[in-house]
């Protein structure tokens, strides 16, 4: 049960109120949780809110979601039957608006608020510093403190030899294809933002050039006709050999599209399944249609052109980098949290071993939807506030994230990407069984 506390002492704050802070700021509401959920911008959306006045979307203009609808929502609160298979960014930023109305905790959110400093102190509380947009800097203390603040805003931006002429832009910065009409436009990185972003240039742009250093497994959006995420029943997911499985996925995506050469794709040096995937209907397409033009890596920049691995060259007007983000919290001390290229250290990608009541909500990437993953987090996390649950033993925490870190190893390719990549149905079966067991189990799934 929640122990007593001072009065000035409350029980929790959340730190973000997008998708994945929402699901925070539910969890403690729906346990009456006395809690404050700070938003830097001043509607709630984080990442889903188009142009955000938190300056730290990343949203595009085209953007559509590469999960599905049925998939993407959370368990108590169904998308919208007339939504499309794959929702578009203004649909999931309505919905969570709608999930706040729906269960009446928007007056916990304290909008256009900027949280400077998150403090551990003696006996086992925060000193969180915040600021507000009409006024000076003020301190509360709190017993949880709940990041929810997002991991994809501040840009990884590579180091390249040489010197260009033209505009460089990192995709958090990209928002619509029309500025770069008639230009030529090189996109770096083969994700699902160098993808999108790829294809959305090529309507307009004079040339389109995407540039990919180990190329990608494009995959889909639709298998036999229904969204991908949804071929695939649970039970496959968690119990097949990956070994198996990976061959078995690999002759699916084969029946859907062919292979890659076939598309003027370059080959992966890895298998499918060893990566983040990359999810596009459109862009093979374009490759064959010459519309986009496939590159290897950059070699260096040459004024006003890029020659490459493969030492071509082609004259460009502007490069738009889709390399990624680095993993930041600026209000934690680099004492108490550091993520050096992007390595974290969580027992189950949410627990801070050393200071347990300060916990990371939506810090994954996940082979599925991030929503129903946030919540399941949230959920585990209320219950150990309430103490329904405990953690276990501060040496078994170590070794079971040591035992998560080396399966993420041995399963993808070495990357900044793929240090916090979790599969959908085994990671919440995964949280299930933490609320169960009650900190008894200490493996790794």
């Amino acid at each position: 049960m929640i122990q007593s506390v001072a009065p000035d002492v409350l029980d929790a704050c959340v730190i973000g109120a997008g998708g994945s802070g929402l699901a925070a700021a539910k969890a403690l509401h729906d346990r009456g949780l006395v809690f404050d959920c700070f938003e830097r911008g001043s509607a709630v959306g984080g990442l889903w809110r188009y142009d955000n006045d938190n300056g730290m979307s990343a949203i595009y203009k085209s953007l559509q979601i590469n999960t599905s609808r049925d998939m993407t929502a959370f368990a108590d609160f169904p998308m919208p039957a007339d939504y499309p298979d794959f929702p578009r960014h203004e649909q999931i930023h309505d919905y969570l608006e709608r999930y706040v109305d729906r269960f009446g905790f928007r007056d916990r959110i304290r909008f256009r608020t900027t949280v400077e400093r998150v403090a551990p102190q003696p006996g086992g509380t925060f000193a969180v510093a915040f600021r507000s947009a009409d006024g000076g800097e003020q301190s509360r203390r709190y017993r949880h403190v709940l990041v929810a603040s997002g991991h994809h805003w501040l840009p990884r931006v590579p180091e390249f030899r040489g010197s260009f002429a033209g505009r460089i832009l990192h995709s958090h910065d990209y928002r619509a294809p029309e500025a770069f009409a008639g230009k030529r436009v090189l996109v770096v990185g083969m994700g699902n933002s160098g993808c999108d972003i790829a294809c959305d240039l090529a309507r307009v742009a004079d040339r389109t050039v995407l540039s990919t250093r180990r190329g990608a497994h494009v995959i889909p959006k639709y298998l036999f006709g229904v969204p991908l995420d949804t071929v695939c029943p649970e039970f496959i997911w968690r119990l097949a050999p990956m070994w198996l499985f990976r061959r078995a996925f690999q002759a699916v995506v084969w029946m859907n599209r062919g292979t890659l050469a076939l598309y003027g794709l370059p080959r992966p040096g890895h298998a499918v399944l060893q990566e983040h995937p990359t999810i596009s209907s459109d862009l093979p397409s374009l490759v064959r249609e010459q519309r986009v033009i496939m590159k290897p890596d950059i070699d260096r920049l040459d004024g006003e052109g890029v020659v490459f691995a493969d030492s071509s060259r082609e004259p460009i007007d502007a490069i738009v980098l889709a390399t990624g983000y680095q993993i930041s919290f600026p209000f934690l001390d680099h004492s108490v949290f550091a993520a050096d290229d992007n390595r974290v250290r969580l027992y189950r990608h949410v627990v801070h071993p050393e200071v347990p009541t300060l916990y990371f909500i939506g810090l994954i990437q996940p082979w599925g939807a991030i929503f129903p993953l946030a919540e399941a987090q949230a959920a585990w996390v209320g219950d150990l506030i309430e103490g329904r649950c405990s953690l276990p033993a501060h040496d078994a925490m170590l070794r079971a994230i040591d035992d998560d870190i080396a399966a993420i190893r041995r399963r993808y390719v070495s990357s900044p990407r793929h240090t916090i990549q979790v599969d959908f149905h085994a990671y919440r079966a995964l949280l299930r069984r933490e609320r169960r067991g009650g900190g008894r189990r200490t493996a790794s799934a």
